[in-house]
């Protein structure tokens, strides 16, 4: 299996433009014994088809099709740019991921890259990476980039009599995780959640923490605590500021009297609402019909037309949990798991919104580059 080490990165690399980063990564990998002289042309040919940027500071320049018999072996190369490399379409690369691959292994490292290069803070991460070993954590997902709000850390209609069992579920759930040890859960049940109002009670801590983490309980029935409604409990494990986002969000959602939306939601309602602003604009839903659903091809195809327009862009899969993401980000949706067939809502606002909506609509609808016989 394609994988990324120490030795495969080289640093503090720079470079005029991405041509001639992705010549320098190519002859990189010639002197390792990875590829023939011809797959520079190969490499070149590629980022000419299509860009391989991917998104937050990443690209993963590789060869065509009719260049892989140029490959001796599978290997990688990472070239880190501390001051970026214009990557075309106001794009910056910050790391340069040259693949030598005779099939399609370069997809296991698109797959790793996925879920750790989504979250906000990566960019800059890569940027001021200043030794291979801080990439490789980083590629890893050894470093945390942002809070742990997830499914089963959500805890909904538990069947409880009161505050301090709630509190105790909500700290175990964090437990059973790893991200907190016993003498969190002790503190927070030593301490008395404070009430936020709306049915709402927050507790936190941050002694016993190995990672910043967010959970959730919602009783089965109406409950009470010192004569004011308890309806739900927000658990927060705090190492670090990345709570900072979310807390800010949870006040938002306070002052604009909403937090019975967080209360009654489901499962990805909430995490939705704990960690990403509420879209605003027009919006249009279109049904995607690409047999292999949006891999990297027909993915970096939606991100270029998204681009083309000034508006800002949210994309929601409803039928894959609910999840929004950038719909300009690259890696950002390829988080979102979308399949053929899998209905997407994408809301733009801004001066262009409704063009860039129709373009969006047709571009799903004539494939996105592919063809029905293409994977």
């Amino acid at each position: 299996m394609l994988s990324i080490r120490q030795q495969d990165i080289v640093m503090a690399q720079q470079a005029d433009n991405k041509q001639q980063a992705i010549t320098a990564i190519a002859k990189g990998l010639i002197a390792q014994g990875y590829v023939a002289d011809g797959y520079i042309d190969g490499m070149l040919a590629r980022e000419q088809q299509n860009s391989t940027f991917l998104g937050s500071g990443i690209a993963i320049p590789h060869g065509t099709t009719d260049t892989r018999d140029q490959v001796k072996q599978t290997g990688v190369l990472l070239h880190h740019f501390p001051d970026g490399v214009d990557w075309g379409d106001g794009n910056t690369v910050y790391l340069a991921i040259g693949i030598a691959a005779q099939s399609d292994q370069h997809l296991a490292i698109l797959k790793q890259l996925t879920k750790v290069l989504s979250a906000d803070g990566v960019e800059a991460a890569l940027q001021q990476a200043n030794d291979e070993s801080t990439l490789v954590q980083l590629l890893n997902g050894q470093q945390q980039l942002q809070t742990h709000v997830a499914a089963d850390l959500i805890k909904l209609k538990f069947n409880a009599t009161d505050l301090l069992q709630l509190t105790a579920v909500a700290a175990g759930l964090l437990k059973n995780k790893h991200y907190v040890d016993k003498a969190f859960v002790a503190e927070v049940i030593a301490n008395e959640p404070t009430y936020l109002g709306q049915g709402l009670w927050l507790s936190c801590a941050g002694v016993g923490v190995t990672e910043t983490a967010i959970s959730f309980v919602t009783p089965e029935a109406t409950l009470s605590q010192a004569e004011k409604p308890l309806l739900g409990l927000l658990c927060i494990a705090s190492c670090n500021d990345l709570h900072a986002s979310n807390l800010s969000l949870l006040i938002n959602l306070m002052g604009s009297h909403s937090l019975e939306s967080l209360l009654n939601g489901s499962e990805s309602e909430i995490i939705q609402l704990l960690t990403q602003a509420p879209a605003t604009g027009i919006s249009a839903t279109f049904t995607v019909k690409n047999p292999h659903g949006l891999h990297a091809r027909p993915g970096a195809m939606l991100v270029s037309v998204a681009k083309k327009f000034n508006a800002s862009i949210q994309v929601t899969n409803l039928d894959s949990e609910g999840k929004s993401a950038n719909a300009k980000s690259l890696m950002k949706l390829m988080t979102l798991g979308v399949k053929c067939g899998h209905r997407l809502t994408f809301t733009a606002d801004g001066d262009d919104a409704e063009a860039a909506l129709t373009a969006l609509g047709e571009a799903i609808e004539q494939g996105l580059g592919e063809t029905k016989h293409e994977s």
